[in-house]
């Protein structure tokens, strides 16, 4: 039997793919992220399968569980929040089954960032305004960031930052990133985003902190930095759909 991990998506139930909701349907094993999924995200799952929640086991117990469903002749699904290219520990846990020769594939998910943008109509990429996005994070009680990824690095291109794990430390980054995109510069903060209990926060670094803090939020959020994100962004337009652009079959060539 082959391991899935597969993207739950930012949490709700009917943001999962039709792949996601056929596997979870068929799976006798699901071990998921509970602190980031809604409840009801589960209900796709068949009755009598056998549910496991990560949020309070290490590496170890989680390939344990993952490496016995297999060993059982059992069809196993390793949930995670949001997209497993961000942040879900696949690589760690991938290595581990390629050790007990265990065969793994990965589902994709709709990303936290994803969600948050859609929430507020937000396009991340305007033209000429902004067309690069920034996935990152910041360390506080977590693994050391590779050198030369400082944020002010990436704040100095101008791109829209999409900060992941980050909302505990909010005030800090908003006075970092406020010299590079000016204190102006707007900000937008998804907590549980696409969740019944989903919260979006609109401000500026000078008052997003202030906000943060008000409304408790401690951990499942994600912050959006950048102009593009301006309720009434201004900025060109795709010159892909301008009317001014050749499409006839020759210009294709």
């Amino acid at each position: 039997m082959t391991v899935r991990f597969v993207g739950a998506g930012p949490g709700a139930a009917d943001l999962l793919t039709l792949r996601a909701v056929n596997l979870l349907r068929a799976a006798d094993v699901v071990v998921y992220a509970g602190t980031y999924l809604d409840a009801e995200v589960l209900s796709h799952c068949r009755e009598g399968v056998r549910l496991v929640d990560a949020a309070d086991l290490d590496l170890d117990q989680i390939t344990a569980e993952l490496v016995g469903g297999h060993e059982a002749g059992l069809e196993v699904v390793r949930l995670c929040s949001g997209d497993p290219s961000l942040y879900s520990a696949v690589h760690e846990q991938g290595r581990r089954l390629d050790v007990h020769g265990v065969p793994w594939e990965v589902v994709p998910g709709v990303p936290a960032y994803a969600a948050a943008a859609a929430l507020v109509g937000a396009e991340l990429t305007v033209p000429e305004l902004v067309q690069s996005v920034v996935l990152t994070r910041t360390q506080a009680r977590s693994t050391a960031m590779p050198e030369g990824e400082a944020l002010a690095n990436f704040a100095a291109t101008g791109a829209t930052l999409c900060l992941h794990l980050a909302i505990t430390r909010t005030r800090v980054l908003a006075e970092e990133l406020a010299a590079h995109y000016g204190a102006d510069c707007p900000v937008v903060v998804v907590a549980h985003a696409s969740r019944p209990d989903q919260l979006v926060l609109r401000g500026t670094l000078a008052d997003i902190a202030d906000q943060v803090e008000a409304a408790g939020l401690r951990q499942a959020a994600v912050i959006l930095v950048g102009r593009a994100l301006a309720e009434d962004v201004c900025g060109s337009e795709s010159y892909l759909y301008s009317p001014a652009r050749d499409r006839s079959l020759k210009s294709r060539r």
